[in-house]
């Protein structure tokens, strides 16, 4: 009889202030998670869904925004940036009605939760704290990668998107 031994599974978790360097900080750490446990497949798609995230928490909060990688025992990645905002924009919203529009040629911005759509396998969010007597403790934007999706490199996607600080 034969042992069955599951992936590596591990979480790193980490908290940034609310500080333009963030998105460099989070594209570092998760360099070095994702390279030190053999996944270099996913580096670049991760990469530049965290800066997106994490610069968006950036811009459209004034307070610290967190970041979890969890390896999931079948191979998957998934990810999650947390900030104080409330509002969950689209494509994290309700499926398959909420989806983000192409931004125009011309546009300055507006690409970096596209890519979300086209790049992650799923993705999804969670309010926190929104029930009548809480605070409002923000929300968790979560993706997953190294599933069904073919995870190629990004560089037409990452050469037309300014993928935070």
């Amino acid at each position: 009889m034969g042992t069955v031994s599951l992936r590596d599974t591990w979480v790193y978790a980490l908290r940034l202030p609310h500080d333009p360097r963030a998105a460099r900080v989070a594209r570092m750490t998760v360099r070095a998670a994702l390279g030190s446990h053999g996944r270099h497949e996913l580096i670049e798609v991760v990469e530049l869904l965290v800066s997106e995230l994490v610069t968006n928490a950036y811009r459209h909060t004034r307070g610290p925004a967190s970041l979890r990688l969890t390896a999931l025992a079948d191979g998957r990645l998934r990810v999650g940036v947390w900030d104080s905002h409330p509002r969950i924009p689209a494509p994290f919203g309700e499926p398959p009605w909420d989806r983000v529009a192409p931004a125009p040629a011309d546009a300055d911005g507006g690409r970096g939760l596209r890519l979300v759509q086209e790049y992650a396998d799923c993705w999804g969010s969670w309010p926190l704290g929104s029930g009548p007597l809480d605070r409002g403790a923000g929300k968790l934007l979560w993706f997953e990668v190294g599933g069904r999706r073919d995870t190629t490199p990004l560089s037409v996607a990452a050469s037309t998107v300014g993928a935070g600080s």
